[in-house]
């Protein structure tokens, strides 16, 4: 693992006017690091950010007490917030989702977005369940990516303190 480049790419990024990054996310390299070699990049990353930028890191996988002690050692690291990817592979239903977010979000303290990607995951996370997910008091939002656009609108609708960021992974 490149830390010194990954340092010299996240200043980057905040230099071309990101104003924050996802460490460890599911797009490159990330499902092929340890958890070691993640906790070390998160904290390269955030100590070479600083203050210029949110580091959000990526610390869920299908296996929540796997994703529960990720998650807490990320936070241990000064990262400003947690990218909580469905759980792949399994499928699991609406209310092992709701659970999975909960543990995760309950066991930390900073802020979680969840990533909805069932183009990846195989399983959407409805509206009703991300309603009942935007109760969670540090869960702030979404990056969805199921391209439903009556279930975004529903969220807006119901949930105007949960923010949504777009994606799509097709």
């Amino acid at each position: 693992m490149d830390y010194e480049q990954a340092k010299r790419l996240a200043l980057a990024l905040l230099d071309s006017g990101s104003d924050g990054l996802v460490v460890a996310g599911t797009t490159g390299e990330a499902p092929t690091l340890t958890n070691d070699e993640k906790l070390r990049l998160f904290a390269e990353v955030k100590d070479a950010v600083g203050n210029r930028g949110a580091v959000l890191a990526g610390t869920s996988t299908y296996n929540t007490a796997e994703s529960v002690e990720l998650s807490r050692e990320a936070e241990r690291t000064g990262v400003d917030g947690l990218l909580l990817t469905t759980p792949y592979y399994s499928k699991p239903p609406q209310e092992g989702l709701f659970r999975h977010f909960e543990a995760i979000a309950t066991a930390v303290s900073i802020p979680c977005i969840i990533y909805n990607i069932p183009g990846r995951t195989a399983v959407n996370v409805t509206a009703d369940t991300q309603l009942r997910i935007a109760r969670i008091p540090n869960i702030i939002g979404v990056k969805e990516a199921s391209g439903d656009l009556d279930q975004i609108a529903r969220l807006i609708e119901e949930a105007p303190e949960y923010r949504i960021w777009s994606g799509d992974d097709r």
